[in-house]
């Protein structure tokens, strides 16, 4: 016996419900859609054969009726042939096949009923079905989220995550220190003419901009450059 053991309890269930109270939510949901799938197999097979009996019956209703027309058809020949012990004979046959026809009437309208309930059951199970693997397709994807962010945590605590950033500080103090070096060489030293002039020139060029900056924000006009 599988998750389900009829269409009924299918097409009534809570899909949610049942993973909610489940241990194992993606396997029961794979067991859901199975039944599901094997189920919707069924019907269908159910229906493939009521469509079958249905042609069947009605052929020989048809039947039934072309004969009942011809039987009445020879109860009015012999009548007006005067052979009415014929014409009588020939209407006990039509009774007949009224009886025979109207059971099949009665048949044919009950699986009429039943392909319109399966049509229908298929449907709701087909509604069903599709909830149910929105939800595993949810679920999956969940539990592959949940699955790499594990991974990453376990990545960050790591021992050698720690010593990958251990050996980071060391090499970069090691720089600071060579850096360190290079500056303290310069300290003391005079400075080149170039650098002089590149210096005045720089500082120039910033008193003239901020002497532009003060004279926009005044309203007035900025000064000329002497220069």
């Amino acid at each position: 016996m599988g998750v389900f053991s009829r269409l009924a309890d299918i097409i009534n269930s809570n899909v949610n419900s049942i993973l909610d109270k489940a241990e194992d939510p993606p396997k029961i949901i794979r067991l859901i859609i199975q039944e599901m799938e094997e189920t919707l197999v069924e019907v269908r097979a159910t229906a493939a054969r009521t469509i079958a009996e249905r042609k069947e019956a009605q052929r020989r209703l048809t039947h039934f009726r072309e004969a009942q027309a011809e039987w009445d058809r020879k109860a009015e020949v012999a009548l007006r042939k005067g052979r009415e012990d014929l014409s009588r004979a020939a209407l006990v046959e039509k009774a007949k096949l009224g009886d025979a026809a109207k059971s099949l009437e009665e048949e044919v309208a009950a699986l009429d009923s039943a392909l319109s309930q399966g049509e229908e059951d298929i449907g709701k199970l087909e509604a069903k079905l599709r909830e149910a693997k929105v939800k595993q397709k949810a679920m999956l994807a969940r539990e592959e989220s949940a699955t790499n962010r594990l991974q990453v945590r376990r990545k960050l605590r790591d021992p050698r995550v720690d010593d990958a950033f251990t050996r980071y500080e060391h090499v970069q103090r090691r720089i600071d220190r060579i850096e360190g070096e290079i500056e303290a060489y310069d300290m003391g030293r005079p400075k080149t003419l170039d650098e002089e002039f590149a210096e005045l020139e720089t500082n120039s060029a910033i008193e003239a901009e901020l002497e532009a900056l003060k004279a926009r924000v005044s309203g007035g006009t900025p000064p000329m450059n002497k220069s």
